[in-house]
């Protein structure tokens, strides 16, 4: 068998763009995102220069989270338009030499799913769900004490319904988890595989990866048992072993949502046979410090090492504070236990470092994932509470500000209503928002988005080839790639103090000007030929 085709391993180094689709662009002007909004933004993707589209969920659902609730994958949401909208899209991206990736929720379904309504109507679907007795002397306590994947949330994860039964929901109780011991759930999702490979898409995202199976007696949560009894099981990866044949005949790839702080559990994922990508989020919740990035780097790339997968690399996406807020932060990491209403913000000192790590991250060897915004340096908005629609808000009792924040719909022109978007938008836009917007950027060469056009043309030279750290002051991080035209190298400067650059032939590319002597300023980062 020969060595595969740089078309076959288009996903080693990759710049995949998520679209949170009901954010992103309306078309119909009701003030909801939808396929019509993405397709006419089509152009602006491809002159962007991605090689790829995430789109988060656009199935039928209740959007009790977001679209994690999912009542039909086989349905478009209405609201975001039809079967027959997505397939033009999926065709009409192709043409512009862009893949589609799909957004799978295996650990749960809506309560609104079919299955589910059955399950509730004491239909044989219950198997496929996980409903047990309470405990108590009347069934009136939850059968165990399982915590909340929502973070800071103490509710419990079990409901009970009239007829003193209980059921597992690990999110809210709109989403019952489904129970993977039942080959019926298994054969299932690998059919729905099958449905959107068959429409074209090029890969599927997975939520939630390792939270499918459940230890089948389902006991209390002890810290530290192992195994887990529902993170990180054994037997997920003969799931994903089954799936991985089922994307292998159509040429598709995944990358899981997989938060494991054991690096060599989680590069178990990323076997051969399994998983081909899976999401770095030690990278993504890292401060803006060169030593925690250093670290982060070195262990992400010894983790994929031993498989041979390729790294992925973000700096935000729909669940996360946008990147312009977090590192004008003294705070400049990601925890969600740690966000809070007010936390102040230097805006000007976080969009500098945004458009470095842009540089940092493009640079390093891998896949990236850039969340739709970030090419436009927006920041985090603040939501007025009476506006706040994601439930980790309400289950937080009021305490987490949510995620709404980085899904407030984009900006695209600066004198249009609502700043392009189309209809007066589901979330409000703060104002002064127009001054992020789109057509104002394409015309400005010093903008964010003129940056991440220039970056992502020239990165191809990067690809997913070796990596080579230089010496360096304290502070300063610096690297080497091969190029195409000899040695690539990337320089950020994270000291107090203006770094010298080592030898080079050719500045490529800097996140900010050099200071008068030719140094590169703190808080700054270059693309440079050796």
């Amino acid at each position: 068998m020969g060595q595969p085709t740089h078309a076959q391993n288009w996903w080693r180094s990759a710049v995949i763009y998520q679209v949170y689709v009901r954010s992103f662009a309306d078309g119909d002007g009701d003030g909801t995102g939808d396929l019509a909004g993405v397709r006419a933004k089509l152009p602006y993707l491809a002159e962007l220069g991605v090689d790829a589209l995430w789109f988060n969920p656009w199935y039928l659902s209740p959007m009790k989270d977001g679209g994690y609730d999912v009542a039909d994958y086989r349905v478009i949401d209405p609201a975001f338009g039809t079967l027959a909208e997505a397939e033009k899209l999926i065709a009409e991206a192709k043409e512009l030499g862009i893949r589609t990736l799909v957004d799978i929720v295996p650990n749960h379904v809506s309560d609104q799913h079919p299955w589910f309504r059955a399950a509730l109507a004491q239909g044989p679907e219950r198997e496929l769900f996980h409903f047990r007795p309470g405990r108590g002397e009347h069934g009136e306590l939850p059968p165990n004490d399982w915590p909340s994947q929502f973070a800071g949330s103490a509710e419990p994860v079990w409901t009970r319904l009239p007829d003193g039964t209980w059921y597992l929901h690990l999110f809210t109780p709109e989403q019952p988890d489904l129970n993977w011991a039942h080959p019926a759930v298994r054969q299932e999702h690998e059919e729905i595989l099958r449905f959107w490979f068959e429409r074209g898409v090029a890969g599927v995202r997975i939520d939630s990866a390792a939270l499918l199976a459940k230890d089948p007696d389902l006991p209390d949560f002890v810290e530290g048992r192992d195994p887990h009894p529902y993170v990180d099981r054994d037997e997920l990866h003969d799931i994903y072993r089954s799936w991985r044949t089922v994307a292998d005949a159509y040429d598709g790839i995944f990358v899981g949502e997989v938060w494991l702080p054991d690096t060599e559990r989680f590069a178990r994922y990323l076997r051969p046979d399994e998983l081909h990508t899976a999401f770095n989020f030690s990278f993504l919740s890292c401060p803006w410090d060169a030593g925690r990035l250093r670290t982060s780097i070195d262990e992400t790339l010894a983790e994929h090492a031993p498989v041979g997968a390729p790294a992925t690399w973000v700096l935000c996406n729909h669940d996360v504070t946008r990147t312009v807020t977090r590192y004008g932060r003294a705070d400049s990491g990601f925890d969600f236990a740690t966000k809070a209403f007010g936390t102040p913000t230097d805006l000007a000192l976080g969009t500098r470092r945004a458009r470095a790590g842009a540089l940092l991250s493009l640079a390093l060897p891998g896949a990236v994932y850039l969340y739709q915004g970030e090419e436009l340096g927006l920041p985090e908005a603040e939501i007025p509470r009476d506006r706040i629609q994601d439930p980790m808000h309400f289950r937080s009792g009021g305490t987490d500000p949510g995620r709404d924040g980085c899904r407030v719909p984009l900006p695209w022109t600066a004198d249009a209503p609502y700043a392009g978007f189309g209809g007066e938008p589901w979330l409000p836009q703060p104002s002064g928002w127009s001054a992020y917007a789109a057509d104002l950027q394409a015309a400005d060469p010093g903008s964010m988005l003129s940056l991440y056009r220039a970056a992502l043309t020239i990165r191809p030279e990067f690809g997913d080839g070796p990596f080579t750290w230089l010496p360096t002051p304290e502070g300063v991080l610096a690297f080497a790639r091969p190029g195409q035209e000899g040695r690539l190298l990337c320089v950020v400067n994270l000291a107090d103090a203006p770094a010298d650059l080592p030898a080079h032939s050719r500045l490529l590319l800097g996140s900010g000007p050099l200071d008068p002597q030719g140094r590169l300023p703190k808080d700054t980062a270059v693309w440079l030929r050796g």
